[in-house]
């Protein structure tokens, strides 16, 4: 058992680390103010290798492990969890062709990705089916060689920002998963309109959108897998991103800590500081020992995965852990700042609202609670 990372991921964790410090950190809270999506930061990230990490060498990717896309994944969050959130959308979106695609597709989709810097969304949600996948309504009508989509989703990533969107559709919505088909989707489709952009409780850098699809004719050839297979794409797709959720969710806990360390530091109450405090301490400890907890679950899951092992249990137990703890994290850390925590002239009130929507996103907390106790009881 080796818990030492390899040099070249080293290396990569530090141009994160430092990307975050130099690039998110000064512009993160106008950012969050103003709502305006970050493109050209998001664009420096890809020319450092820090976006569409998961596209193989063969295709030009980096082609970096789950567990890399993890570590990266860490230091990006703790600048901003919602420029974190439109970087590793990138992998997200393209996942389904990985776990799905044929190889002319992947040489089709993948390689241009890699060659210049696009931005990809992953269109699964809707309206009335966020946790409940198989109750898609956005319909696939067969015309010929071609499908007809037509629907709305909902709470897209990148929605109004993406070059191409990896799209969920269903051919019977009483087939339930058994009709879900998986589709690649250009932008410039006809009939394919990003709707308007959500004002968010937090995450505000990240673009979050509703996209309607009115007529959208999408050929044969951009499907992936074969018909009625789109739902087990969704799944392996989402088992393989849930340890970048978590590891998301460490980075926004670590940041709440470094600030609640110095602000302890700083802070004097009663003719000393506030670190000095019993009450003070335990609270930092329980972030410190949640942060390291979540981030070997979450490390352990991208490791499992990279093997080839099952980790659906293991996925949402980090997703869930971790997620969990960096809400307790930025709460408790605006509780330590005392009155200052609670107005905006400090960080830690925007990563309390960043971290709630972890607990929601990508399978809400309680579902991942659902596959935990099914993969327990073997059903």
């Amino acid at each position: 058992m080796d818990f030492a990372l390899e040099d070249e991921l080293l290396a990569l964790q530090d141009t994160a680390r430092r990307f975050a410090d130099e690039e998110i950190i000064p512009v993160a809270a106008e950012h969050d103010r103003t709502g305006e999506f970050p493109r050209k930061v998001i664009e420096k990230a890809w020319e450092l290798g820090l976006s569409s990490t998961c596209i193989p060498a063969e295709y030009g990717g980096l082609g970096l492990s789950i567990l890399g896309s993890c570590v990266t994944t860490e230091e990006i969050a703790r600048g901003c969890a919602g420029f974190a959130t439109s970087v590793m959308c990138n992998d997200l979106g393209l996942t389904p062709i990985l776990v799905g695609g044929s190889e002319d597709q992947k040489k089709e989709w993948l390689t241009p990705c890699a060659e210049s810097f696009k931005l990809i969304s992953f269109c699964l949600s809707e309206p009335a089916a966020g946790s409940d996948v198989a109750g898609l309504q956005l319909h696939a009508e067969k015309d010929g060689d071609d499908y007809i989509l037509n629907g709305t989703k909902a709470w897209i990533t990148n929605g109004g920002e993406a070059d191409l969107y990896t799209v969920f559709a269903t051919l019977d919505r009483k087939s339930r998963h058994k009709g879900v088909c998986a589709f690649v989707v250009p932008r410039d489709t006809p009939g394919l309109e990003p709707g308007k952009k959500e004002d968010k409780l937090g995450q505000r850098a990240s673009d979050t959108r509703v996209i309607h699809f009115d007529g959208v004719r999408v050929p044969a050839a951009q499907r992936l897998g074969q018909e009625g297979q789109g739902f087990g794409i969704a799944m392996k797709t989402l088992d393989r991103t849930r340890p970048m959720i978590g590891a998301l969710a460490v980075g926004i806990a670590r940041r709440a800590l470094e600030e609640c360390l110095d602000y302890a530091r700083e802070r004097e109450a009663f003719g000393q500081s506030i670190a000095e405090f019993q009450a003070v301490q335990f609270m930092l400890a329980d972030i410190a020992k949640d942060i390291e907890a979540a981030r070997l679950l979450t490390l352990q899951c991208g490791w499992m995965i990279d093997q080839g092992m099952p980790a659906s249990k293991q996925s949402s137990m980090a997703k869930c852990f971790a997620t969990d703890a960096a809400m307790k994290a930025t709460v408790d850390a605006i509780q330590i700042f005392g009155g200052n925590g609670y107005t905006k002239e400090y960080p830690v009130e925007k990563l309390m609202r960043d971290a709630k929507l972890m607990q929601i996103y990508e399978g809400t907390n309680q579902i991942q609670r659902v596959v935990i106790a099914r993969e327990l009881l073997g059903r």
